[in-house]
């Protein structure tokens, strides 16, 4: 079975974004030629589901090539109906049912990358395998947090932890069975 990780970065005080969906204190990390593990974490899915907020972010900042580069599927999780583009499909369902049915696939694994709403519900129902979380050096007193409250409690094995020249440093859990 497939696995589905969450591959994201956050404030040291756990925001995912400054209020307004302002993702620029990621830039406080940017290295020339650092991509913090993110092409070799990238050759191992083949699928991606994200929220609309942060597709639409993206796609403004780096475009839309940055998820949707012909080698993968995305789902963009939305409440509004959009045509399919490229492989990217504008998701209105149920995010549960759709990754279980992605899960069932033999195929590489699933990214997840956000928004939060998305990672928490997919908590709430024990659907995620990994965490691979960068730690920005900041602290932002306000935004959107990454965990909610009102999911169950879950055990995480430890894998790893890198620390890198900006002072970003990346944490890599499993989920323990």
């Amino acid at each position: 079975m497939r696995k589905i990780s969450v591959f994201i970065a956050m404030s040291l005080d756990g925001y995912i974004a400054k209020p307004n969906d302002d993702l620029s204190f990621l830039k406080l990390v940017e290295q020339e030629g650092e991509d913090y593990g993110y092409a070799k974490f990238a050759a191992t899915i083949d699928t991606l589901i994200i929220g609309r907020k942060t597709y639409d972010y993206v796609v403004k900042e780096i475009g839309a090539s940055h998820y949707d580069n012909g080698e993968r599927d995305v789902y963009v999780i939305t409440r509004t109906e959009k045509p399919q583009v490229g492989r990217t499909t504008f998701y209105t369902g149920n995010i549960t049912e759709l990754v279980k049915r992605l899960k069932s696939k033999k195929e590489k694994n699933i990214y997840c990358d956000g928004g939060a709403e998305i990672i928490n519900e997919l908590l709430k129902n024990d659907l995620i395998d990994e965490f691979i979380i960068s730690v920005i050096p900041i602290l932002l007193g306000n935004g959107t947090r990454l965990f909610k409250n009102g999911r169950p409690e879950q055990l995480l094995e430890f894998v790893c932890a890198k620390t890198f020249d900006k002072g970003l440093t990346q944490l890599h859990y499993k989920r323990k069975k």
